[in-house]
């Protein structure tokens, strides 16, 4: 905060001005994950990101490391007819990046693949 004086015909006076803008009240889609990344977690982390419009990408991060990230994205986009791409990650290592809310498709095509439990699969969005 700053004051500013300023002199009238009957004496000074103080304003005070305000140098810090307002924090406003953001939302925070990745709160619920607990600020664990991805890959240390055994947790697979499906989120839906917002583009532009009605436009959103699904993201699948957390995936075991042993597992072939290529082939289960390939996969998916053959079996949910979208695009899809993998993405490297600091934190959460490779991330398989899906058009559109295959939220749960993504959720039912891991557990009958068996590629890992329902439990360890944690959906966030909307």
């Amino acid at each position: 905060n700053s004051s500013l004086a300023l002199k009238g015909s009957e004496g000074i006076e103080f304003i005070t001005i305000m140098s810090e803008t307002p924090q406003f009240n953001t939302f925070d889609a990745f709160e619920d994950a607990g600020g664990e990344a991805g890959a240390t977690s055994d947790k697979v982390h499906v989120r839906v990101q917002q583009r532009n419009g009605r436009k959103c990408i699904t993201t699948v991060a957390g995936l075991a490391e042993d597992l072939d990230i290529k082939r289960i994205c390939k996969a998916f986009k053959k079996n949910f007819s979208c695009n899809g791409a993998v993405q490297k990650d600091e934190e959460s290592g490779e991330v398989i990046q899906l058009s559109g809310d295959q939220r749960t498709n993504v959720n039912d095509f891991l557990k009958q693949q068996e590629i890992c439990h329902g439990d360890q699969i944690v959906l966030h969005g909307f």
